[in-house]
């Protein structure tokens, strides 16, 4: 993988993160484009820790007020019952930003435990563009269709632990490329009720650990094969991975600003065309369903 072919990737990484589109699909099918077969699971998670850097950049705010109630609360500062501990002190107001960060650890328990449990699947058979195509399309409909009929009412000072349970399982489902992170934890948010902003907001902060977790284990297993033989180098996956990082950032701007105004619906429009695509460069052989991967680790 050279220069050139690591900035477009971490162009496409950075552009595809955070909007319902699945960031993992568009690095398997233009990586194979492009002529560096498919980068692969490892390649993917790696350089999604430049656009969660960004997540965490643009949310630095609110990450320190989570974290700095929840220890106050965890200390006891509400009293010492669990419940008081976990922010929610009987006979007085719930602390919504010490929750939040029990939210965040229960959403985020789904997609470690799939993600171990499916490890072999993810890296190789959910890869496959057939897959690919059919989650593209089939989940843009159910994207469609949940924001349309959601009723959008919800805000994030009512999510309660069976939600954070809920959104953290329709995360997982991004473990299939195709069906995209924010795809499906926005479609699980607005079939709950929640306004689109909010689904938006908390799915940001939800895919913080189950992103870093991934992209670090990806990292620590794949340091001794860096620079071999059909694996991108080091300087190639890290040159993608700044760049996710600046071109993420600009997009989490604007999306958060378009989802607070408009539907949905030319996201599911280009999802559809993406899969029709796809569908057409396999049966004419321009792509490969199983190409052969040049993943870091693979």
């Amino acid at each position: 993988m050279g220069v050139g072919e690591a900035i477009l990737l971490g162009l496409v990484q950075g552009l595809t993160e955070f909007l319902p589109v699945s960031s993992s699909a568009h690095l398997r099918i233009v990586g194979e484009l492009i002529g560096s077969a498919d980068p692969g699971a490892a390649f993917t998670a790696i350089t999604q820790l430049g656009t969660e850097t960004a997540v965490i950049l643009y949310f630095r705010r609110d990450i320190v007020r989570i974290v700095a109630a929840w220890w106050h609360a965890l200390r006891g500062a509400y009293g010492t019952d669990w419940r008081s501990r976990a922010g929610m002190p009987p006979g007085e107001a719930r602390d919504h930003d010490a929750l939040m960060a029990w939210y965040i650890a229960i959403g985020s328990l789904p997609i470690v435990v799939l993600g171990l449990l499916f490890q072999d699947a993810i890296e190789s058979t959910f890869r496959n563009l057939w897959i690919v195509a059919l989650m593209l399309a089939g989940f843009g409909l159910f994207l469609g269709w949940a924001d349309k009929v959601g009723a959008k009412r919800r805000t994030l000072e009512e999510l309660e632990g069976r939600d954070a349970l809920q959104f953290g399982g329709w995360q997982a489902l991004a473990l299939i490329p195709g069906v995209s992170r924010s795809g499906g934890t926005i479609t699980g948010g607005l079939l709950m009720g929640y306004t689109r902003e909010a689904a938006a907001r908390y799915s940001f902060l939800l895919a913080i650990p189950a992103v870093f977790g991934s992209g670090l284990f990806q990292l620590a297993k794949s340091v001794d094969e860096f620079g071999k033989a059909g694996t991108p180098s080091f300087g190639a996956t890290l040159i993608a991975t700044l760049v996710a990082f600046f071109v993420g950032y600009l997009v989490i701007i604007v999306f958060l600003k378009i989802v607070s105004t408009f539907s949905y619906k030319p996201f599911v429009w280009y999802r559809l065309g993406l899969a029709a695509l796809v569908a057409i460069l396999l049966i004419t052989n321009v792509l490969e369903p199983n190409a052969a991967t040049t993943a870091v680790g693979s």
